[in-house]
């Protein structure tokens, strides 16, 4: 398997510039699959509080960077939807959120917020002892005595101690975004859903707060709380990393080039 990724080959949930250079970082194993972010990136291209994979460790040594209640060590690491990073130094805190066109960016919250993370439930089975595995999107599994009133493609907020804080059952009526798809990035209420006999997927009619609406796949859609939308969302990850500057980035490849024995990283 190859260590490098070219930048014209991420995934379009990655707010990097793909033309700039050749390489960017790849990212580690963890959740989200393909589509999880490298912290570096966002550490570096979004919020721009880094310059090189160097500073990026060296921040995370000093146990200051929190993803989901964690401090990581690993720059690697996937960031994903609905991650909850926060930076204790700055007393900052953001959602990871998913932008027009598919690609992630950070939504700031309060402190109060960040002990609970919202997830998609994707899979329910029983496991032994009696119980019920709820499996969620970014490959959290939770262990339930009463799973009755969960079903799949239901969100849940979660806090720190796997505890289930939140339901939002999916049906007719709830509030979602669209996470995939050319209408990814736009809330709305879904008005109908289709259920297609088969094994094709199924379709959901969304109609937005402004009159207008979409149609789009049933599994591009996530149950959201009213309250995870921020019209003041600020690092709009797409335009933070069109304004990055250009020298920064010269720069950085120095230090990578250094620090990886040559990895554009």
């Amino acid at each position: 398997m190859s260590k490098h990724q070219k930048r014209l080959s991420v995934p379009n949930s990655w707010p990097v510039e793909r033309k700039t250079e050749t390489f960017t970082v790849k990212a580690g194993a963890g959740p989200h699959g393909e589509s999880g972010v490298p912290l570096l990136v966002v550490l570096r291209d979004v919020l721009g509080y880094v310059d090189s994979r160097k500073e990026a460790r060296y921040a995370l040594n000093q146990g200051s960077v929190l993803v989901n209640g964690d401090a990581l060590d690993d720059e690697e690491r996937p960031i994903g939807m609905f991650d909850i990073l926060e930076f204790d130094e700055r007393n900052e805190h953001y959602r990871v959120f998913p932008d027009e066109g598919g690609r992630l960016a950070l939504t700031p919250i309060d402190a109060a917020d960040a002990d609970s993370k919202l997830g998609k439930i994707e899979g329910k089975q029983q496991v032994p002892g009696g119980a019920t595995q709820l499996a969620l999107h970014d490959g959290r599994t939770l262990e339930i005595d009463d799973a009755s009133e969960y079903a799949g493609s239901d969100s849940i907020v979660v806090d720190e101690d796997d505890e289930i804080l939140a339901h939002f059952p999916y049906e007719e009526g709830a509030l979602v975004t669209a996470v995939e798809g050319r209408h990814a990035g736009e809330v709305g209420e879904i008005d109908d859903i289709q259920v297609t006999p088969g094994s094709s997927s199924n379709n959901v009619t969304v109609t937005q707060a402004n009159g207008d609406g979409f149609e789009t796949v049933a599994e591009y859609v996530v149950v959201i709380d009213e309250n995870f939308v921020d019209d003041e969302a600020t690092d709009d990850a797409g335009e933070t990393a069109d304004d990055a500057d250009t020298a920064a980035d010269d720069e950085a490849e120095a230090d990578d080039d250094a620090d990886d024995g040559g990895d554009d990283e």
